[in-house]
């Protein structure tokens, strides 16, 4: 190819007879030079491809006009059917190049690449409608159809006589090919009348059935969604417990057998708290359910021996970690050690710096790690201390609570009797009304037989009136005991009471004599006080030992005293 020939696509797209689109292409020799960087841009662009030169590197002007394009390529223009009209992403910095359309009725002429974009309006939303205006005063929808029929399926076509129209498309991308062909000069044929010229102008529209298309999309959307979700949270959702048969002689044989079985153990005691629920124990039923509430409660010691099983374990745990933790802290102490004996004058001298400075951060760090693991052990004994005082202040509460528990169920064991002998005697009173009754029917009925009645009712109301008496006394007995417990649970509740302040004094007493010279022994075994001076002097030294819980030496008393003596707030000793 001579430097001197240079080459222009132009494209021509014609609609056949039978409405069959065809693209015709003409390579048409153009008189424009190829060291023409607009040239070489366009041509590469129409290619799908960046204006770079063969190395890669971008056009400059000193591009080397000996280079050529490749005859027989048919050029690519973003109008040709099954292409989209909106070319691939460009860099911002490349021009956009729009080609001459030729059409069979019509030429489409692209507007200057230096002018700025037309303004189009904010885009509605499910827009299919677009607004063409500059259209030539001899345009007709025939060639309305023709040119943006391109662009892709024409729903209906609404044509104004003031040169412009509204076009609805069946999709909307197929508004962005539309938009595509804003700026182009339309020039019908080959005529250059006013009236058959025209700049096209497109533009989005907002139309009421695109409005209401949208709508409906998003409305499906958004029902597509509440079942995606719905499905989702079922998924989701954990599974309903299977439906608990109703009760039969068979099902309860099933179940009988299942509360005997470990691994069906649960199961068959829901199935069991059902059927109580639902009230199908009955009188011909009730062996049945007691059956399998006694095969129940045999599953408790399983249980608790389970617990204890459990227990022991956790308690062998914990004293393998407290073992383990002891044994590092150890280690820790050696090492500590090591750094320590490291960082005295007789080996420190011989370090480098650098290797002082890397022995004393060791140092701190081991030291840190090994206070953190030192509390936590003194922390999980502390625990162990706690837990274990809290089991004997339990055990001194249950014992109580026993004792009181035992008084409590006696007092409500004499009440039941109380009340069950009174029942017997309103039982009695009701017997002998009724035979009192029996007494006149028989009386009026059979004479003959009256005094063997009579003789009948004076025994039975004899018998009603000793068994009343015993009653009465059986219940002065009862109420005797019951007030009798009353008083030795105050008893008891006093004597605790004293004991609590013996230990309490007992504790004192000890904490004050730990650094004394005489023994406990013999303050307990001296004399008793003797007169009002001693008692004073006893209550200062107390009161002198509560302020010191820790206890104070014989000589630290003695001089507090003497101090007091010389201020003459006490006696002589």
């Amino acid at each position: 190819m001579s430097r001197n020939f240079k080459w222009l696509w132009v494209y021509e797209i014609g609609i056949a007879a039978d409405n069959s689109r065809t693209l015709n292409v003409d390579s048409t020799a153009m008189t424009l030079p190829m060291s023409d960087p607009t040239a070489w841009a366009t041509a590469m662009n129409n290619l799908g491809m960046a204006p770079l030169g063969i190395a890669g590197q971008p056009i400059l002007p000193d591009f080397d006009p000996a280079l050529g394009m490749m005859t027989g390529i048919p050029p690519i223009t973003p109008m040709m059917p099954g292409l989209g009209i909106v070319p691939p992403p460009i860099p911002p910095d490349m021009p956009v190049v729009k080609e001459i359309i030729h059409c069979k009725s019509c030429t489409l002429f692209p507007p200057n690449p230096n002018l700025p974009p037309p303004a189009t309006r904010e885009r509605p939303p499910g827009c299919k409608t677009v607004f063409v205006g500059g259209l030539p005063e001899n345009g007709t929808e025939q060639i309305i159809v023709e040119v943006f029929e391109q662009c892709g399926e024409i729903i209906a076509i609404r044509k104004s006589k003031k040169n412009f129209c509204h076009i609805r498309f069946a999709e909307e991308y197929m508004v962005d090919k539309a938009l595509y062909l804003s700026g182009y000069r339309i020039r019908l044929g080959s005529s250059t009348d006013k009236k058959d010229t025209g700049r096209l102008h497109v533009d989005f529209a907002q139309a009421r059935d695109d409005l209401y298309e949208w709508e409906c999309k998003q409305r499906m959307l958004a029902r597509e969604e509440r079942h995606r979700r719905r499905m989702e949270e079922e998924r989701l959702r954990p599974p309903s417990p299977p439906p608990v048969v109703h009760y039969s002689d068979h099902e309860c044989s099933i179940v009988a057998e299942k509360l005997k079985d470990d691994s069906k153990f649960s199961e068959a005691v829901q199935t069991l708290l059902t059927w109580i629920e639902r009230g199908e124990v009955n009188r011909r039923s009730a062996n049945n359910f007691y059956s399998m509430i006694q095969s129940a409660n045999s599953h408790v010691r399983r249980l608790v021996n389970e617990k204890a099983a459990h227990e022991k374990d956790m308690e062998e745990a914990k004293e393998k970690f407290k073992q383990a933790l002891s044994g590092i802290l150890i280690q820790f102490e050696q090492i500590v050690a090591v750094y320590h004996s490291a960082s005295k004058q007789k080996a420190w001298d011989h370090f480098t710096k650098a290797q002082r400075k890397n022995i004393s951060v060791w140092c701190k760090q081991a030291e840190e790690i090994r206070n953190i693991h030192n509390d936590e052990l003194m922390g999980i004994r502390r625990e162990e201390e706690m837990e274990m005082s809290d089991d004997e202040i339990e055990e001194t509460t249950e014992t109580k609570e026993t004792e009181e528990s035992a008084l409590v169920s006696q007092a409500e064991a004499l009440k039941e009797e109380n009340d069950s002998l009174r029942w017997q005697l309103d039982a009695y009173r009701n017997e002998v009304e009724l035979l009192k009754q029996e007494q006149g029917k028989a009386h009026r009925e059979d004479d003959p037989n009256k005094e063997q009645q009579l003789k009948l009712l004076q025994q039975a109301l004899q018998g009603m009136q000793q068994h009343l008496l015993k009653v009465q006394e059986e219940y002065k007995r009862k109420e005797a005991e019951l007030e009798k417990i009353k008083d030795d649970k105050l008893q008891v509740e006093k004597m605790l009471e004293n004991l609590k302040e013996k230990e309490s004094c007992a504790s004192r007493l000890c904490a004050s004599s730990q650094d004394s010279d005489y023994p406990l022994e013999k303050t307990l075994n001296s004399c008793p006080i003797k007169s009002e001076r001693e008692a004073l002097l006893v209550g200062i030294i107390s009161t002198f030992l509560h302020v010191h819980p820790f206890g104070a030496s014989i000589e630290y008393i003695c001089s507090y005293l003497h101090r007091l003596d010389n201020k003459g707030e006490t006696p002589h000793m």
